[in-house]
């Protein structure tokens, strides 16, 4: 059974940055897009970012541009978010999610696997 584990989630101050891994096992991780997905109390999950298969193509919702950088290494079977200059709305449960294919998506039903989540809390 494939399993995800997230890690990295804590509290920090805003203007901070957090490093989020997701270990991915018993998933052939080469040939998965992943993504990262994150949840904030009463709000639906929403896309931070993906990446592909290979790790050539990534996307990121606006809102984590050029703050947020996912990455991936295929032989640790392992994919990164690095959260730059956080803020108090980036406050949420952080999600890694697995799809077999290239191609990354946006949409959360579009992954079949996911973890069991990571919080990040940032304050001002």
């Amino acid at each position: 059974q494939v399993q995800l584990v997230e890690s990295g989630g804590g509290l920090v101050q805003a203007g901070g940055s957090l490093r989020l891994s997701c270990a991915a096992s018993r998933l052939t991780f080469s040939t998965a897009a992943m993504a990262w997905f994150r949840q904030a109390p009463g709000k639906e999950r929403e896309f931070v970012a993906a990446i592909s298969s290979s790790g050539g193509s990534t996307n990121y919702a606006d809102s984590v541009k050029g703050r947020f950088t996912i990455s991936r290494d295929n032989t640790k079977n392992t994919v990164y978010l690095q959260l730059n200059s956080l803020k108090p709305e980036d406050t949420a449960v952080y999600y890694c999610g697995a799809r077999y294919g290239s191609t990354w998506y946006p949409e959360a039903r579009r992954y079949t696997y996911w973890g069991q989540g990571t919080q990040v809390t940032v304050y001002s």
